[in-house]
């Protein structure tokens, strides 16, 4: 009976994502798949008496040895090629920059000719503008700006599998990338101006060197590992909660003396560390007289409601929000394998390996849960772990099965995602296209040749495409606008963060105005744009 449901289940997720991948999810509820996994692969557990005593249909045996006649690196040519192609075909479902990315994309372009980087606050890392002023450099616009993203996420696909190769074989690295690509978490921020999955990549070669500076004797992988750190906290601040969980995670794995061991390299990490922090702590110091003050400024800007609301949001979306029902299927492997390492003891340096592996990915829940609100970008370096852990759990669960099940997975998680490309470009991106579709028209009406500031609840993305200076509401009334700016209030039927008619009434004043008032076919409805008579 176990069997029997486990295949039905089974095939029910396969018809789904085939389904999907072929642009009939409209016919689920709000193209959300149902997670037949999540009751398929207890049911193969229970039912494994039956299928281990199978042999493998002799079809299966003979696509198996060609399969394996292809090199690894081919496998993940060809899913960096896939990641590529999705990313161009999302570029026509979300043409418009969002409002993180507008942010970045601001200061980028304000390096590059001086347009004023609206929404910008100096609680924000530096390496994003950096990279997008190279691109801008090479094209001025948005799409130069979303080749960054490519690059990046082709940067932390190819860094999951050299790391994932290097701990398990070449092609269950490739599974490992593949159902790292087909988790709706991960492939939904793939189009966009983002930082979270560049420095992914960047803390998973920190953990990579970490365990090589234990494994290798006399290895110089522990400096590296710090310079890399610095590299990823300059490309995103949050990666200190990241940090301090993988810091913890390894005193706790290896414990305080095995790293005291390392000596002088210790010291040399420490000193590569703090010297490539010091001009950080140094602006910071200038900027808000505290040395740790912009990260403290970061770390406020959080949109939670209580201490541990994050937390709660991971527990709730885990694993199943977080990759998909397949991922989480994994995922879940992962963590039990890394629960047994716990368990049995010293059991080498692989054994040690997975504690470290799965107590990073716990602490980097509870650290970033307890600071921060909960979103599934920031804790892309667990899903990467434990979906690498449970790739392993897999392959030994089955023993001399494992390359059948592995493959049947590859194949599963290349299907998934192209279904889950399809349930971004028709579920998650209609949402943000429809609110540009008022803002960005707005915004280009608004554009002048001189000076000119917009008062918005919409204040990054309204700013990239008219070229003005923007703020909110509430940043207008603490400040006085600088001379000479052509100053416009903007306002949107169904806007955010806007004042009332009284509100609005005394940041006019006596001031002449001009109205207008502009139909827009998004999400926002109608503008209604209050240019002042300069004072």
């Amino acid at each position: 009976m176990a069997l029997v449901a486990a295949a039905v289940l089974t095939l029910a997720a396969v018809a789904q994502q085939l389904l999907l991948a072929a642009g009939l999810g409209s016919l689920l509820p709000g193209w959300q798949p149902w997670p037949f996994l999540l009751g398929a692969a207890p049911a193969w557990w229970l039912a494994r008496p039956r299928w281990r005593r199978a042999d493998p249909p002799r079809p299966l045996v003979v696509a198996m040895r060609v399969l394996r006649r292809i090199p690894g690196a081919a496998y993940l040519v060809a899913v960096l090629a896939l990641t590529a192609g999705i990313w161009a075909a999302l570029q026509d479902h979300e043409p418009y920059l969002g409002h993180e990315e507008a942010v970045y994309a601001n200061k980028a372009r304000s390096w590059a000719d001086g347009t004023p980087d609206a929404g910008w606050g100096p609680y924000r890392p530096l390496g994003l503008p950096v990279l997008g002023r190279l691109a801008l450099t090479v094209h001025d616009d948005v799409g130069s700006l979303r080749a960054v993203a490519l690059l990046l996420t082709l940067f932390t696909l190819t860094a999951t599998y050299v790391v994932a190769a290097r701990w398990t074989t070449p092609r269950r690295a490739v599974v490992v990338v593949l159902l790292l690509l087909s988790g709706l978490g991960f492939l939904r921020r793939v189009p966009e101006f983002l930082n979270d999955i560049g420095t992914a990549g960047l803390l998973l070669i920190v953990v990579f060197l970490l365990t090589r500076a234990q494994e290798v004797r006399r290895s110089h992988a522990l400096p590296v590992a710090a310079a890399v750190a610095v590299a990823a906290f300059y490309l995103r601040y949050g990666s200190v909660g990241n940090l301090l969980a993988i810091a913890g995670a390894a005193l706790f794995a290896y414990g305080p003396r095995a790293w005291l061991a390392q000596g002088r390299r210790l010291a040399a990490a420490l000193a590569i560390f703090a010297l490539g922090l010091l001009p950080h702590f140094v602006h910071a110091a200038q900027v808000t007289g505290s040395p740790l003050g912009l990260i403290l400024w970061a770390g406020s800007q959080a949109n939670r409601t209580y201490v541990g609301d994050g937390l709660a949001y991971y527990l709730a979306i885990f694993p199943y929000r977080l990759a998909g029902d397949l991922g989480a299927v994994v995922m879940t492997g992962g963590l039990l394998l890394a629960v047994r390492a716990l368990r049995d003891g010293d059991g080498g340096a692989r054994a040690t390996r997975r504690v470290f592996l799965g107590s990073t990915s716990v602490l980097v829940f509870v650290v970033l849960g307890l600071v921060t609100d909960g979103e599934p970008r920031f804790v892309y370096l667990p899903v990467i772990l434990l979906t690498l852990l449970g790739v392993e759990a897999l392959a030994e669960l089955t023993g001399r099965r494992n390359r059948g099940l592995l493959a049947a997975v590859a194949g599963l998680a290349g299907l998934t995602t192209v279904g889950t490309a399809q349930i971004v470009a028709h579920a998650a991106m209609p949402g943000p296209d429809r609110l540009s579709r008022s803002t960005v028209p707005v915004a280009e009406r608004l554009a002048t040749d001189g000076p000119c500031l917009l008062v918005t609840g919409y204040e990054p993305e309204m700013g990239w495409y008219s070229g003005c200076d923007a703020v909110t509401y509430a940043q207008y009334r603490r400040t006085t606008p600088p001379p000479g700016h052509h100053t416009t209030l903007v306002l949107f039927e169904h806007g955010r963060l806007q004042p009332d008619d009284a509100a609005l009434a005394r940041l006019i004043g006596d001031r002449g105005t001009t109205v207008r008032t502009t139909p827009t076919d998004g999400a926002l409805g109608t503008a209604t744009t209050i240019t002042l008579t300069p004072s």
